[in-house]
C-alpha cells in the first residue's frame, strides 16, 4: 500500500509494482569492459553496464568493491588520483569518454558530482551558485540571479536562504549544505549526476529531504547514487547494481531492475545481500 504523507510527514512512495516508469529504457551512459587501478592495485575490473536515460540507478555492495572508483571514472574525476590508470570504454550518449583529447571541462558540466560529506565552497551561498556559472561563460547579471533563484528552488532552499545570500554557505545546516552542493551541480544544467552516499552524513529528516529532491529528478536527471542503505535503494531507484570484490578485485555480479534484484534477483549472492545474509 502506498504511504501517505500524514502517516510519514514526507511525499507518497509508490509500492514497486505501480512505480511510474521515470522512462522508456534508453541508455544514456554505456559502459564496456571497464577497470579501474590504483598503481598495481585494481579497484575493479571489466565491467559492462548501461545506464538508461532519466532513472535512478542504484550501486549496492560492501565498502571497498570498487563503487566510488566507477562514479569516479565517469567524469573522469580519476584523472586527479596520482597513479590512477582507466581501461575499457565509457560512452555518454555516444561520446567516448576517454580519450585523451576529451574536453574535461565540458564532460564534468554535463555529468556533476555530489560527495558523500556536503563540501560548499568557503563563500556566500549567493557566490557558491555563482562561480560554477562563471567559470562556464555566464555573464549577465540578471541571468545569474535567475539561474540562482531556480536553483535554490530546485532543492527545496530558496525560501530558507533567499534573504541571507550573501551569508557563508559553511553557516548552514549539513541538509541544508548537501542541498546547496546539489543546487551547485543543477544549475549547470547536467545530464546525469553522481551522488556518492549523499545521505550517509545526514540526520533521518535531512536524508528524508534529500531522498525526496533525488526522487523529483527522476525523468530529467540521470542520477547515478552509490548507497549502502539498501532499503533508500529500493525507495528511490528505477535500477540498481551490486558490486562484489571478488578474486582481489571488484566485480559487477548483478544488475537489473529494483524490482528483479530485490524479489527475483538471478545470482545467489546477490539474493544473500539484499535478503541481509551477506555483506
Amino acid at each position: 500500500m502506498t504511504l501517505s504523507p500524514s502517516t510519514t510527514g514526507r511525499q507518497s512512495w509508490f509500492p514497486l509494482e505501480e512505480r511510474p516508469a521515470c522512462c522508456a529504457p534508453q541508455p544514456l551512459i554505456e559502459v564496456q569492459q571497464l577497470s579501474v587501478h590504483y598503481g598495481q592495485k585494481p579497484a575493479f575490473r571489466d565491467v559492462t553496464v548501461a545506464i538508461n536515460q532519466g532513472c535512478i540507478t542504484a550501486l549496492i555492495g560492501p565498502s571497498g568493491c570498487g563503487k566510488t572508483s566507477f562514479l569516479s571514472s565517469l567524469n573522469r574525476l580519476t584523472d586527479l588520483i596520482p597513479g590512477c590508470r582507466v581501461s575499457g570504454r565509457i560512452c555518454l550518449d555516444g561520446l567516448d569518454v576517454l580519450p585523451p583529447d576529451t574536453d574535461v571541462i565540458r564532460l564534468r558540466r554535463r555529468i556533476g558530482m555530489i560527495f558523500q560529506k556536503p563540501n560548499p565552497f568557503p563563500l556566500s551561498i549567493r557566490k557558491n551558485l555563482e562561480f560554477p556559472l562563471r567559470e562556464h561563460g555566464f555573464r549577465d547579471r540578471e541571468q545569474l540571479a535567475r539561474t540562482i533563484e531556480t536553483g535554490l528552488r530546485d532543492v527545496g532552499l530558496w525560501d530558507e536562504v533567499k534573504d541571507r545570500l550573501d551569508s557563508p554557505a559553511l553557516a548552514l545546516s549539513g541538509g541544508q549544505q548537501q542541498r546547496l552542493c546539489m543546487a551547485r551541480a543543477l544549475v549547470l544544467s547536467p545530464d546525469v549526476l553522481l551522488m556518492d552516499e549523499p545521505c550517509s552524513a545526514l540526520d533521518p529528516l535531512s536524508s528524508g529531504v534529500v531522498e525526496d529532491l533525488i526522487v523529483g529528478l527522476r525523468g530529467r536527471v540521470t542520477v547515478l547514487i552509490v548507497t549502502h542503505n539498501l532499503a533508500q535503494a529500493r525507495r528511490i531507484a528505477d535500477y540498481a547494481a551490486l558490486f562484489w570484490v571478488q578474486q582481489g578485485a571488484g566485480q559487477l555480479i548483478e544488475a537489473g531492475t529494483v524490482k528483479q534484484i530485490f524479489e527475483e534477483p538471478h545470482d545467489p549472492l546477490t539474493a544473500a545481500y539484499v535478503s541481509g545474509m551477506r555483506g
